[in-house]
């Protein structure tokens, strides 16, 4: 009889006794103390969080660095390392003092200079910061701790651009490395938030440690969501990079480690039934699964082959390999998610369920499609998305595509998808990736939503008629206007189609009952707050 992965991972759960851990892994960890949290989360390869808009890059600079504002639980902007700031009569001059207290990592003090060469670069490669620069006149420092930033129009959602959530958020960095162009990475991380990153035990491919800043004074209003009091209630917390989800769910449930972001989701019952461990959902607003398709090279520079993806993807088949449980997946149509404030059904006639290979066959044929290779970037550390790209490698086949798979882990994938040339030379047709529902609800804060080109994000989509529709969404005064506005951007982004969406899913955490405090925040997994027992 065959036994499967998931049958000898539920016999081993079950029982109470942990899988087999490789003796490496047993000799290098020693048993967590109760201020230390471990944690597994995925490769970090990539530390600048402007440089990157990955997740777990975006974690780490939550970490290290510090931001002017941040959201609270009900997604306002309140503020965090400015103490006082106050804007003009005609709405074209904000001024932001510093708070007290705000320091460097090493030993220096945060000044206005470097929050004014932090914007600059920030907005280099965000939507919202894009839209900051055209409408300034001047980003300047007063004095050490004073800046402003004077616009040639009002921008009465300047407040909320500075404090938007989704990656690349704006991280504060030191002047000397915000200096550096947006496309040159930051290396040193030397930040002035709640934690230091520890550089003498790094070990690259296997753990990072980050130790609490004992120097860091939080703000004195309690946490709530983002803002508030960034108070650390452990000394040390390590991410332990385990690929192999066997063995990171053996260690958790010998307590080896404390928390696995990704827990497979066919063993979500195990686990709720286990009594040291449990599940959390941490991002209410779900993830949407999207397919980024690169619109420079052949097939898909044409609208006909991208059109022909939208036709041909089941999005249940997507779902059924990305989160095996039902009551956490969905159909997802709209450009702005499901269940947001701006969702839509708009120019949705191309959903067909189960999906519609014939009609991607004929559009493929009539984007004069002659069998070149198109190859899928494939994370294979991360299997929802490594089995996701399986199932459309397949189904590329299946009508006659020549479809490859390029495995890698996350860290080779990020670093794959920003090269714009031909597969020939390293280059890319597709690849799987999440957004949250929440980040998909703005699309002045999230890069996903852009379509400007050689400035949009992994993919390069253009579409002139949408970005002067999206560029209207900071002038627009009422919900209604907005929820109109979104209405004719979902029109016109099924029509060059932008992206493909493969559906959504909420993913659940997996922890151990000791470890509580986590902050439930769409985007980002704050350190700051937990507590172990």
């Amino acid at each position: 009889m065959t036994i499967s992965r998931r049958e000898l991972i539920k016999v081993g759960l079950a029982a109470g006794t942990a899988l087999s851990i490789p003796s490496v892994l047993r000799a290098q960890t020693p048993p967590p103390a109760a201020r230390t949290v471990r944690m597994v989360k995925g490769d970090l390869t990539i530390f600048d969080p402007i440089f990157t808009a990955t997740n777990i890059t975006g974690d780490h600079g939550a970490a290290i660095y510090d931001t002017l504002f941040a959201v609270d639980s009900k997604f306002m902007p309140q503020p965090q390392m400015v103490g006082k700031s106050g804007v003009s009569d005609d709405k074209k001059i904000y001024t932001f003092e510093l708070r007290d207290g705000l320091g460097w990592h090493d030993g220096t003090p945060v000044t206005a200079a470097d929050c004014v060469a932090s914007i600059r670069r920030w907005a280099q490669v965000t939507p919202g910061g894009q839209l900051i620069m055209e409408r300034a006149k001047d980003i300047a420092k007063k004095d050490d701790k004073t800046f402003t930033i004077a616009l040639k129009e009002p921008l009465g959602i300047l407040i909320d651009i500075l404090a938007t959530l989704p990656c690349p958020t704006l991280f504060i960095m030191r002047e000397k490395d915000a200096e550096r162009p947006a496309t040159e990475q930051v290396t040193g991380n030397i930040g002035s938030g709640p934690f230091k990153f520890n550089h003498n035990l790094a070990k690259p491919g296997a753990s990072f440690t980050y130790d609490r800043n004992d120097k860091y004074v939080p703000r004195k209003e309690p946490s709530d969501g983002f803002a508030g009091g960034k108070v650390v209630n452990v000394e040390r917390v390590t991410w332990e990079n385990i690929a192999d989800q066997q063995t990171a769910m053996a260690a958790l449930q010998a307590g080896e480690i404390d928390y696995f972001e990704t827990p497979p989701a066919d063993l979500y019952s195990v686990i709720g039934s286990d009594p040291n461990l449990e599940l959390q959902i941490l991002n209410k607003t779900g993830l949407d699964v999207v397919l980024r398709l690169n619109h420079l090279q052949k097939p898909f520079d044409n609208v006909k082959a991208r059109q022909a993806m939208l036709s041909l993807i089941d999005q249940d088949a997507y779902m059924r390999v990305m989160s095996s449980d039902p009551k956490y997946s969905s159909t997802v149509v709209s450009l702005f998610g499901t269940g947001t404030l701006y969702y839509n059904d708009e120019n949705t006639g191309w959903y067909k369920k189960g999906g519609d290979p014939e009609k991607a066959t004929q559009l493929f044929k009539e984007a004069g499609y002659a069998g070149e290779r198109v190859v899928i970037l494939q994370p294979t550390d991360w299997a929802e998305s490594s089995n996701a790209s399986q199932l459309l490698a397949a189904a590329l086949r299946n009508i006659g595509v020549n479809a490859e798979l390029a495995p890698s882990d996350w860290g080779g994938v990020a670093a794959r998808r920003a090269n714009k040339g031909p597969i020939e030379n390293g280059g890319w047709n597709m690849f799987i990736t999440t957004n949250t529902g929440y980040s998909n609800s703005n699309p002045l804060g999230t890069p996903l939503l852009t379509a400007n080109g050689d400035k949009a994000w992994y993919g390069w989509p253009k579409s002139d008629e949408y970005e002067a529709l999206r560029a209207k969404w900071a002038d627009v005064e009422t919900v209604d206007e907005r929820k109109a506005l979104a209405r004719k951007m979902q029109k016109v982004w099924w029509d060059f189609v932008g992206d493909v969406r493969l559906g959504g899913y909420v993913q659940p955490i997996a922890r151990r009952k000791t470890l509580t405090g986590l902050i439930g925040i769409p985007v980002l997994v704050p350190m700051w707050n937990m507590q172990k027992a």
